[in-house]
């Protein structure tokens, strides 16, 4: 484990990266003995940053669930990060491009929960008792720390690339549709880029959030009542550009759009 000052000083430069829309340099380039609890300890101090400057915890991402995502980034297990009260962004919104860094954008769904869900021992079962709905959701990615090289390390440092989510489109109850073949299509300036069905997370969606309590349970954490859990993308993340209108139809589940100025 990194000392608790050299975690404080790497929360702090992202910190400080996320305030001033900057990039820093790669931590395992400069911590190369730095591991996946090193990364975590990161964020956590980096989230108690945050949150003492004025944000709410919300929720939680999930990464990297799908296989499709997966080998786009070269990283083979999956990570999470926190959701914050000013990362969320109603569909139809105008946003701004220059508050993130190497924007892409992924397709997920969205467990909100009206129980709290704690591990080691949660299932897919106690997912779908717990969830109050699922609404369909877009992740904006940001990375804080430069692209080339990053291992799963600097991500999860880096809130696990969590910039925002867009939501939108219609509620429904777990029991209202498969939700393993709840399908999307991807547009960027009204060409289809990416599609795909959320059984590619895991097999089923709610595996993801399984997974999640599983795994905050080694850190001595939960998932409470009324969170926002993005159980992971089922595309590949898609480029985005200033100027350009994202566009994603869930077919029953509804669209979602935003334009990023």
């Amino acid at each position: 484990m990194l000392d608790q000052p050299v975690i404080d000083a790497i929360a702090d430069e992202l910190f400080a990266a996320d305030r001033d829309r900057t990039t820093v340099p790669l931590l395992t380039a400069r911590h190369p003995g730095m591991s996946v609890d090193d990364a975590y300890a990161v964020q956590r101090v980096w989230a108690d940053r945050r949150i003492a400057a004025g944000a709410r915890l919300v929720g939680r991402k999930i990464g990297l669930t799908s296989k499709v995502m997966q080998v786009a980034t070269g990283i083979t297990e999956p990570d999470y990060g926190v959701i914050l009260d000013d990362m969320v962004i109603e569909s139809g919104s105008s946003v701004e491009f220059d508050r993130f860094s190497n924007v892409r954008i992924e397709v997920e769904l969205a467990f909100v929960l009206a129980k709290p869900l704690q591990g080691p021992n949660t299932t897919i079962f106690d997912v779908l008792d717990a969830t109050a709905y699922v609404v369909p959701a877009l992740e904006i990615l940001n990375s804080h720390i430069e692209m080339q090289g990053r291992t799963i390390v600097d991500t999860i440092s880096d809130n696990a690339a969590m910039g925002a989510m867009v939501l939108g489109g219609r509620p429904v109850k777990v029991d209202e549709v498969d939700l393993r073949w709840v399908s999307a299509l991807l547009s960027r300036n009204q060409t289809i880029e990416e599609s795909g069905v959320a059984a590619a997370v895991l097999g089923h969606p709610a595996m993801g959030v399984a997974w999640l309590a599983n795994k905050l349970a080694h850190h001595g954490q939960s998932l409470g009542t009324g969170e926002i859990i993005l159980a992971g993308s089922f595309t590949r993340p898609m480029w985005v550009e200033r100027g350009d209108t994202v566009h994603a139809d869930y077919g029953q589940l509804g669209t979602i759009s935003c334009r990023f100025e």
